[in-house]
């Protein structure tokens, strides 16, 4: 059943329309509209290949926005550079290469509060290792030690840091089960504590199952929206983007 957030004021922190994007020449999205509300959790699903990734990147300034409009929190942001977006409280985590495997533990979340004062850096580390247990024992140790499901935590953990608003990408893709639940465990918690989360998600009804609401992406567009649960229980689209056969 579909987890709605008490939360949610109704505000829209993040209302993208008519979004062009891709890389150089090369356009991948085309003429996306989404929005999220606070506290919201909404998942984009869709076959690969499809402009999912792309379009995250558009939001962050790692991919060029040719056209459209893009606002958080009532003002334009669009084709800010990505210092910009971190600055205003924008975290994006990337499905892949999203730590430093140089550094320990510690010093990745460091890097993730380096705008923070020492103060409010050691409450945030505190906060996400009670947020992750499993990263507290490791905290003094190589990232580069650790599986593949800590170090998603840990990327994850290094954007939480600074309290922002979040987007994610595929953050389970290519883990274990009972990371893939441990890690959507943990998104769970941070939306019933206000967090608001837009999503990328092969897994659809792993995500969707825990979502507000859904789009679906199809050749760099949006081919439907809706709730999240009426989304999982549509036969044609569970056949076609969720793996479900009736």
């Amino acid at each position: 059943m579909t987890n709605m957030n008490a939360n949610s004021t109704g505000g829209t922190v993040l209302d993208v329309t008519g979004l062009e994007a891709g890389y150089g020449s090369v356009q991948i999205v085309h003429g996306i509209d989404l929005y999220v509300e606070k506290g919201e959790f909404v998942t984009i699903i869709g076959p690969n290949g499809c402009g999912k990734s792309t379009f995250l990147k558009a939001l962050f300034g790692l991919a060029t926005q040719y056209d459209g409009k893009v606002l958080h929190d009532d003002t334009d942001i669009s084709g800010w550079r990505t210092d910009r977006l971190v600055a205003r409280g924008i975290a994006y985590v990337l499905q892949v290469d999203n730590i430093f495997p140089s550094l320990t533990v510690r010093e990745n979340m460091q890097m993730g509060g380096i705008r923070l004062s020492s103060g409010k850096l050691t409450l945030g580390i505190d906060r996400v290792c009670w947020t992750f247990p499993d990263l507290a024992p490791r905290i003094s140790d190589l990232a580069a030690t650790l599986s593949g499901g800590e170090r998603q935590m840990l990327a994850i953990s290094r954007a939480l840091i600074s309290n922002p608003s979040f987007l994610l990408d595929e953050p389970t893709a290519a883990l274990s089960p009972k990371y893939q639940q441990q890690i959507m465990g943990c998104i769970d918690s941070l939306r019933e504590e206000g967090m608001t989360v837009l999503l990328v998600e092969q897994n659809a009804r792993l995500s969707l199952a825990r979502s507000d609401r859904g789009y679906i992406f199809s050749g760099g567009k949006v081919v439907h929206t809706g709730s999240a649960a009426d989304i999982l229980e549509d036969p044609k689209i569970g056949e076609y983007f969720l793996g479900v056969h009736q």
